[in-house]
C-alpha cells in the first residue's frame, strides 16, 4: 500500500469514530495515532483527544478548534460523566442565547467526582465540581449538552449576568414562554430571583409578559416585588420586532448595542456631498486600487495588469490560462459584482432606501461574483441562489458564525435594522459587521461586505472607501474585537483612517 493509500485508508477510520471533528484517541489503534499525528492530521486538545484535520492544515490554526468547541465539550462530559452532570446556568444561557464566542472557561456542576480543573491546548478550560444539592432536578439537550431550560437558568443565574450580559439576558427573555418561567420560578421558590425575572421583562418592555407572569407566581404564593436588574432600562429589541430564534435577537441587541458609538467615533456626514455623476467617477477612478486590496485581502494573487485586462474585456475567457486562472475569474467577478453596485448606488442617489436596496440587490452581487465559477462549470446554477448550506469557520477566530439554518432568521433582522436606520455611518460600519458576523455565504463574504460598506458610505455623500491588505491584521482585529468583546470603536476607527486615503496620490502596492 502507497503512502497515500495509507493515509486515505487511516482518514477513513477517524472519520467513521469522530463526532464532528473530535476523535477519542482509544478508538483508533496506535499504529493510526501515530501515523496521522505525524502527518498533521490528528491536533490533541488534551491528553487522550484530538481534532481530525485535513492534511495540510497549520497545527497553529485555531479555526478547527473554535468550530469544534461544543461538540467536544458535549463528547468529553459524556464519556466522563454519563448523564450526571450539567453547565451551569450562565452557559447554558449563553447557548440558549445564541453566543457565538468560544467561552475561555466551561464550568460544569457534576454528581459525582471531585473538583478539578482541566487545561486544554487552545487556551481554554472546564472547570468541574461536585454540587449534587444545587443541580436542576431536570436537565435538557442543547447542542449535544445537558443545560438547564431557559427558565431554569434565569432562576438560578446570578444577578451579575444581566449586568454583563445584558444582550444575552433580554434575548432570552423575549424568546421563553411566560409559563415555562413561572414553572422553573416556583420550582426554585426564591422571591429574589422573581423579581429580578419580571423587573427585567418590565424593563425591556414586556409588560404583559410580566403581567401573566406575576399573576402566575401570586397563584403560586410567591411573593414578589419587581427590581430591575440591569444597568439601565430600556429594550435593545423594539417591542414591535418580533424574532424567532436567539440569533436574529442577537442582531438587534448587538446593532443597538453599537450605534452610539459608531455615530461619536465616526466622521460626519460631509456638508457637500459629491453628485452621482462625481461619485461614479470617482469610484470609477480608484477601481484597480479598489479590486487589488479587496482580493488580495482574501488571497488571491492579482497584478494590476490582469485587473484592467478584466475590465476592459482584453482577457479571452475561454482560452486555456482562463479555464486555469481561478484568480482570474475571482478578479472577473469582482468587476461584474462592482458594476452591479454601482447600478444599485446610483438607486439610492435617486432616493430609494439605501437599506431596501441592499435587501433586493445583495443576491445579485453575490451572484455576479461567482457568475465566472458557474460559467467555467467550477459551480452549478443554482449555487448562485440562496444562502450557505454548511458551517462555515473564520480563521483564528473565537467567533463562530450562526448555524447554516439560523441564517435566514439573522439575514431577516438584518435587513430590518438596515432598512431602519437613519444614520449613514451606522448603516456603512454596523452594514458591514454584522454582515460578516453572519456570514451568511459560503464564500465572498469579505468583498460583499467591503461593497455594502460602500453603498451605505455612499448614501452618506461619504466617498468610496478602500480597506488595504497590507492592513489586514488590523483589519480582522478590529472585527475579532467587535465580534468577540462587543467593542466597535476600533473598527470604526480603522474604517474612518482608511477613509482619509487620497488614492489620487497612492501607488497600488
Amino acid at each position: 500500500m502507497t503512502h497515500h493509500q495509507l493515509l486515505a485508508s487511516h482518514l477513513d477510520a477517524a472519520h467513521k469514530i469522530a463526532r464532528e471533528s473530535v476523535v477519542r484517541g482509544k478508538d483508533l489503534t496506535q499504529r493510526q495515532r501515530t501515523f496521522l499525528a505525524k502527518e498533521g492530521c490528528l491536533i490533541e486538545i488534551m491528553k487522550g483527544w484530538y481534532l481530525l484535520a485535513p492534511p495540510g492544515v497549520d497545527t497553529g490554526d485555531t479555526t478547527l478548534w473554535h468550530g469544534n468547541y461544543w461538540p467536544f465539550l458535549a463528547f468529553y462530559l459524556e464519556e466522563r460523566f454519563g448523564d450526571d452532570y450539567c453547565v451551569t446556568a450562565e452557559t447554558s444561557l449563553d447557548l440558549w442565547a445564541g453566543q457565538t464566542k468560544t467561552p475561555t472557561q466551561a464550568i460544569v456542576m457534576t454528581r459525582s467526582g471531585g473538583n478539578n480543573q482541566l487545561k486544554f491546548n487552545f487556551g481554554s478550560s472546564l472547570l468541574a465540581y461536585r454540587d449534587e444539592a444545587r443541580m436542576p432536578p431536570r436537565v435538557t439537550k442543547l447542542r449535544g449538552l445537558n443545560v438547564m431550560s431557559a427558565g431554569t437558568a434565569l432562576a438560578r443565574v446570578s444577578p451579575t449576568y444581566f449586568e454583563k450580559d445584558r444582550a444575552s439576558a433580554e434575548i432570552v427573555l423575549r424568546l421563553t414562554d411566560f409559563q415555562e418561567i413561572g414553572r422553573a420560578l416556583l420550582e426554585f421558590g426564591k422571591s429574589a430571583p422573581a423579581n429580578r425575572v419580571l423587573g427585567a421583562l418590565e424593563s425591556i418592555g414586556q409588560t404583559e409578559k410580566a403581567q401573566k407572569l406575576a399573576e402566575v407566581l401570586s397563584l403560586g404564593r410567591l411573593n414578589v416585588k419587581p427590581e430591575n436588574p440591569f444597568q439601565s432600562t430600556g429594550a435593545l429589541i423594539g417591542p414591535q420586532i418580533i424574532i424567532r430564534s436567539p440569533y436574529a435577537g442577537r442582531i438587534h441587541t448587538l446593532w443597538n448595542e453599537m450605534r452610539d458609538v459608531v455615530i461619536e467615533l465616526f466622521p460626519t456626514p460631509p456638508p457637500a456631498p459629491l453628485s452621482r455623476e462625481e461619485y461614479v467617477k470617482q469610484a470609477s477612478e480608484i477601481y484597480t486600487h479598489d479590486a487589488y486590496h479587496s482580493l488580495s485581502i482574501e488571497g488571491y494573487v492579482v497584478t494590476e495588469d490582469l485587473i484592467n485586462r478584466i475590465r476592459d474585456g482584453a482577457f479571452v475567457e475561454g482560452s486555456p490560462e482562463a479555464a486555469q486562472q481561478k484568480d482570474a475569474m475571482a478578479a472577473k467577478g469582482y468587476s461584474l459584482a462592482h458594476s452591479g453596485v454601482l447600478r444599485s448606488i446610483d438607486r439610492i442617489f435617486q432616493g430609494e432606501n439605501p437599506g431596501r436596496v441592499i435587501d433586493r440587490d445583495l443576491q445579485s452581487w453575490y451572484a455576479q461574483l461567482h457568475q465566472p465559477y458557474v460559467d467555467a462549470g467550477i459551480l452549478p446554477p443554482y449555487a448562485l441562489a440562496g444562502y450557505r448550506e454548511r458551517s462555515v469557520f473564520i480563521r483564528n477566530s473565537m467567533h463562530v458564525p450562526p448555524p447554516k439554518d439560523t441564517v435566514p432568521d439573522a439575514m431577516e433582522a438584518f435587513f430590518e435594522v438596515l432598512i431602519e436606520e437613519q444614520h449613514p455611518a451606522v448603516r456603512a460600519i454596523l452594514g458591514h459587521f454584522i454582515f460578516v458576523f453572519i456570514h451568511p455565504y459560503a464564500d465572498g463574504n469579505g468583498r460583499i461586505g467591503r461593497f455594502l460598506m460602500n453603498a451605505m458610505l455612499a448614501s452618506g455623500g461619504y466617498p468610496w472607501t478602500i480597506l488595504q491588505v497590507g492592513r489586514r491584521t488590523e483589519y480582522m482585529t478590529a472585527l475579532e474585537e467587535a465580534s468577540t468583546r462587543g467593542n466597535i470603536a476600533q473598527f470604526t476607527q480603522f474604517v474612518a483612517r482608511e477613509m482619509a486615503v487620497n488614492w489620487s496620490k497612492t501607488n497600488i502596492l
